[in-house]
């Protein structure tokens, strides 16, 4: 084997089933999907001519290749992060940078704010731009280093891209704040014949709650679909007998804004995953993984946050 024929990439795959022993484990661990983690291990079975890992009740069993393997990969990984990183460090006490997220106009609602104070704070001579750009878009803007990260639920997004869950995002159904008929939870037979709001990226299409309202039968008297989620409460105000159902944490934020306030849906929706994306040529960059740091940790409490403000 020649240097030349082994991704570097896939040691990190590798790292990761030594410790973990289990593929969807050892893909959160590095932040691909499990897809995308089982074709790296594919690769390196190929690589070194031999299964690496098998499968042992429920869990991946190292090969004597794989374990002959551990210590150097082991060495190899800790070199890597504690020195070569090291290096090339990224201090924000210092650095002058403009970093670019590709974002919704709900995710610069809900997350620039606090991003931005803890950038300013953190990071003073930094800066942070964002971009609203169609989906299909964002894996060569991440590839071009035209954008360093990408957040939001991108059910498209490809495989080759590195994910990590943020948090989980529900639903809440937004009434004028003057609209006595609603209490705290909508009715079916008010959610059904109240006029109302739907919001898609791309202004049409089906919702994430779609199906479920259609494996129930719910019929929705739709007045508008609009991909602006800034738009909906401009539109409450102006009209105050419409509601819209839109994700939990922008409710809380229309609501905190006094015009809207956030009710129970009729029935149970579906919850999905907010992610932070990026592009493997930035995984081991130094900025890259302060911002991802950065950004983990100012919202992985969001869950607990808005339950403050139900």
């Amino acid at each position: 084997m020649h240097l030349k024929d082994l991704d570097l990439n896939l040691i990190a795959v590798l790292e990761a089933m030594l410790r973990e022993r289990n593929v969807t484990r050892a893909a959160h661990a590095v932040g691909l999907s499990q897809s995308a983690t089982s074709h790296a291990l594919n690769r390196l079975r190929q690589t070194f001519d031999d299964p690496l890992f098998v499968k042992s009740g429920h869990a991946m069993a190292p090969t004597p290749k794989a374990e002959a393997l551990q210590a150097a990969v082991v060495d190899m990984m800790a070199t890597v992060r504690h020195r070569i990183l090291k290096e090339a460090g990224f201090d924000p006490r210092t650095a002058e940078r403009e970093f670019t997220i590709c974002i919704t106009d709900m995710g610069e609602l809900v997350f620039v704010p606090t991003l931005l104070k803890r950038l300013r704070k953190e990071a003073p001579k930094c800066t942070l731009r964002t971009l609203q750009v169609p989906a299909e878009q964002i894996e060569g803007l991440l590839a071009s280093g035209d954008a360093d990260l990408a957040i939001g639920s991108y059910r498209t997004a490809p495989d080759g891209l590195y994910k990590q869950r943020l948090f989980m995002h529900s639903y809440v159904t937004i009434v004028h704040a003057r609209n006595s008929r609603v209490k705290s939870r909508i009715t079916l037979a008010q959610f059904e014949r109240t006029p109302q709001i739907v919001v898609t990226l791309t202004g049409k299409g089906r919702t994430a709650y779609d199906s479920v309202l259609e494996e129930k039968g719910i019929r929705r008297h739709v007045v508008l679909r609009t991909p602006h989620f800034l738009l909906v409460p401009l539109l409450l105000e102006q009209n105050p007998d419409l509601i819209a159902t839109v994700p939990l944490e922008l409710g809380n934020v229309f609501s905190r804004l006094g015009v809207v306030r956030s009710v129970a849906p009729p029935v149970e929706l579906p919850t999905f995953a907010i992610n932070q994306y990026w592009h493997p040529l930035a995984h081991h960059e130094s900025a890259s993984i302060w911002l991802r740091e950065l950004i983990k940790e100012s919202f992985e409490a969001y869950p607990e946050i808005f339950k403050g403000h139900d």
